[in-house]
């Protein structure tokens, strides 16, 4: 893919940009419930886009995260960790906001976001939870792009790769805001 347009990695200018382009983001979700698009020419294009921005230069989407943990990522982490798994439940996890609906317990945050986010790097990266690795959701995920769409509308004012890839899309389907 020819990337006709120059990538925009400024945090500041990313949230204005997703918050600006909320509604068409929803509408282009929306398109793409109803429209059946081969995935593989959008996973092109999420590829290239996240060849060329460096994660490491960001850590944004640490700042205010909600991880969930599967059984799984608790005993990797514990065990990256040298510490039992109750003693990693009891310090490092806290309940979700919305536990009383159901929901799991999640990572604890501090104000500066993940309680393993060191600066802009991921202090855990090596054992880091299924849900962080597959980040952004755009390449990796599960199920098809067209279910994890809902996601992105409101990550597209946190993640360059999000914004960047997004816009690619309604590009290449010469979608418009209507």
């Amino acid at each position: 893919m020819d990337m006709a347009r120059a990538l925009i990695t400024d945090l500041v200018q990313i949230r204005r940009l997703g918050e600006q382009k909320h509604d068409e983001n929803f509408d282009f979700r929306r398109h793409l419930k109803v429209h059946d698009y081969p995935e593989r020419r959008f996973r092109r294009i999420a590829e290239e886009i996240e060849d060329q921005i460096d994660c490491t230069q960001c850590g944004n989407c640490c700042r205010d995260p909600i991880v969930p943990l599967q059984d799984r990522d608790i005993d990797k982490l514990a065990k990256f960790l040298g510490c039992s798994r109750a003693h990693f439940i009891a310090e490092y996890m806290m309940p979700s906001p919305d536990q009383l609906d159901g929901g799991d317990p999640i990572l604890k945050r501090t104000a500066q976001g993940c309680v393993f986010l060191e600066g802009k790097l991921c202090g855990v990266y090596e054992a880091r939870p299924s849900i962080c690795a597959r980040y952004p959701h755009l390449v990796r995920g599960n199920g098809p792009l067209s279910t994890r769409m809902w996601q992105m509308v409101d990550r597209a004012s946190v993640c360059p790769i999000v914004y960047n890839a997004l816009e690619a899309y309604k590009d290449l389907l010469g979608f418009r805001h209507r």
